[in-house]
């Protein structure tokens, strides 16, 4: 079973990364990218059964920060 968590920087908060990738993609000439948010996946190889209460649980505990980050969870 599998899981993969998908966490972003939440609405308002700052994204020095996704804007040095704005400003690198502008310089190799890709000028139509206005904003670039960077995120991060987090593929877990779960024991059969896991429930995705648990993974939300990993996530609110480690995988994200919740004060400054939002996930999403895909169970596959």
């Amino acid at each position: 079973m599998k899981a993969r968590v998908h966490v972003m920087l939440k609405d308002g908060v700052l994204d020095p990364q996704g804007d040095a990738v704005r400003h690198a993609l502008g310089g190799l000439g890709f000028d139509g990218v206005e904003k670039v948010r960077q995120g991060k996946v987090i593929e877990l190889d779960l024991a059969d059964g896991t429930t995705e209460e648990v993974v939300r649980d990993m996530c609110e505990k480690l995988l994200a920060n919740t004060v400054i980050e939002s996930y999403r969870i895909e169970m596959a």
